[in-house]
């Protein structure tokens, strides 16, 4: 049952429904039909996934047989969950907190797919619906599809995908030991763990899911799996489906995954790159890529340029959604290919926005901008969300981008980087809190009730780790995302 995107069947519906009595027996009668074809293949249980702000991926199960009423009538949990913080202590902001309080997680059974991975169990994002049956107005993936309505009544549509990284540890305590000793890059290191790799492909194409490629990378252990780009709610529902699918071949193979922005705290950390193109409906062409085949740089259309343009201003409070815990930072230094500083370049890996024409010949269906500064620690769809407004908001200023950048900006003075306009992004958790509290955009397009818990959320982590050694940092994170 490959997985398919809620937006590509609902049309330019990009709102999720209220649910009234009709709409209730509709999901209700999907589910029994799903169910029986589910029970037939051998599903016992289906998992209801949903990102917390803290980038943790939590659940609520029900047998398959329950699935119907789940659909329909949805399965309790506490708004809490919301202002959990990595360690599982709870925060408190002014929206949320507290344990008083319900709401509905509804499975989205556009996205159910059994779980090759593991034997019996299926997967579904869960959607969030207050008791009322309105949605609730921290369910990050209503908020994407909000963020992609908008862009269509202007005629935009965007394809999305993530880069995945994570490590791979051999041991069964707290510490990361690696599971290989290959060289970056090295295909000892895919020699070395052939089956295990070979079993993770599997695993990813029987779920549903086009990988592009996989392969070594540069720390130790650390590997990274690149997939086929699609509408960003289908794009982050599928990082979230292949990082689970990752953590339980791992296992199964008896060792662990780390996702963590900084696995060990003298190690390269893993990232979450995001890349990005902006598409519109040709009458005579079809889908056109503004990111090719026009006058502006490297070849962008005006939107094109636009739309990165807006990208590339807010990045600072990006972070707070992108880059959103305190090992983050660890990760997110000069000179590590993280993208530390506020700039773009062609196919510069020291730039926080890289422009990737592709090869000659593809280029309007390839070119597309990856973020570099972004990590696993987010919530994907909180992500996307928000960069698609900031983006939406460059080509509603019709913003233009800066000099590209061609050299690695920390090799740059202080003066020459200052004359070229290239700042460093926040070098610290509370510095991208700050930004991301100050930004009226993104707070317009969030809402007041996430702004206010991703920073209560931000502020409380800081709070958590405040004196704690890079070393003790990446310990608390590193088994966390």
């Amino acid at each position: 049952m490959e997985p398919t995107s809620q937006t590509a069947l609902d049309g330019q519906d990009f709102g999720a429904r209220a649910l009234d009595g009709r709409e209730r027996a509709r999901l209700g009668a999907r589910a029994a039909e799903a169910a029986r074809r589910l029970a037939g293949e051998g599903i016992v249980a289906v998992a209801l996934t949903w990102v917390d702000v803290s980038g943790i991926t939590r659940t609520k199960t029900v047998p398959v047989d329950r699935l119907e009423h789940a659909a329909a009538w949805g399965v309790g949990m506490s708004p809490v969950f919301d202002v959990f913080l990595l360690d599982d202590s709870i925060v408190s902001g002014r929206h949320i907190g507290g344990p008083a309080g319900d709401l509905r997680l509804h499975p989205d059974l556009d996205r159910l797919v059994p779980m090759a991975a593991l034997p019996g169990w299926a997967h579904a994002p869960a959607l969030r619906y207050a008791q009322d049956g309105t949605v609730h107005p921290l369910d990050a993936r209503a908020l994407l599809r909000r963020e992609m309505g908008r862009l269509a009544e202007r005629g935009w549509t965007v394809k999305a995908a993530f880069e995945i990284e994570w490590a791979v540890s051999d041991g069964d305590g707290d510490e990361f030991s690696p599971a290989c000793k290959g060289p970056a890059y090295g295909m000892t290191r895919v020699t070395e763990l052939a089956g295990y790799l070979r079993d993770l492909l599997k695993a990813l194409k029987a779920t549903g899911v086009t990988v592009v490629q996989l392969h070594p990378e540069y720390a130790a252990g650390q590997y990274e799996v690149s997939v086929a780009a699609e509408d960003p709610a289908g794009a982050a529902d599928t990082a979230v489906l292949v990082r689970e699918t990752i953590r339980a071949v791992t296992t199964a193979h008896g060792m662990a995954a780390s996702f963590s922005p900084k696995v060990e705290a003298d190690s390269v950390g893993n990232g979450a790159h995001v890349h990005l193109s902006l598409w519109r409906e040709n009458a005579e062409n079809g889908a056109v890529n503004a990111m090719a085949g026009g006058p502006g740089p490297y070849g962008m259309t005006g939107a094109g340029e636009s739309f990165a343009a807006g990208i590339l201003h807010r990045l600072p409070a990006l972070l707070a959604v992108g880059a959103p815990s305190v090992a983050s930072y660890l990760r997110l230094i000069p000179s590590h290919w993280a993208g530390a500083f506020a700039c773009w370049g062609l196919e510069n890996r020291e730039a926080a926005l890289r422009f990737v024409t592709g090869a000659e010949g593809e280029r309007a269906t390839a070119a597309n901008l990856e973020v570099k500064c972004l990590d696993a620690a987010a919530n994907p769809h909180l992500l996307l969300a928000a960069l698609l407004a900031a983006g939406r908001d460059g080509l509603g200023a019709d913003r233009r981008l800066p000099e590209p950048v061609e050299v690695d900006p920390a090799g740059l003075s202080e003066e020459e980087r200052a004359a070229r306009g290239i700042a460093p992004l926040p070098s610290s958790l509370a510095e991208a809190v700050a930004a991301f509290e100050a930004d009226g955009v993104l707070r317009e397009a969030l809402g007041e009730a996430v702004t206010d818990t991703v920073s209560a959320v931000r502020r409380g982590e800081i709070a958590l780790l405040d004196g704690a050694t890079p070393q003790q940092v990446a310990a608390a994170t590193r088994w966390r995302h």
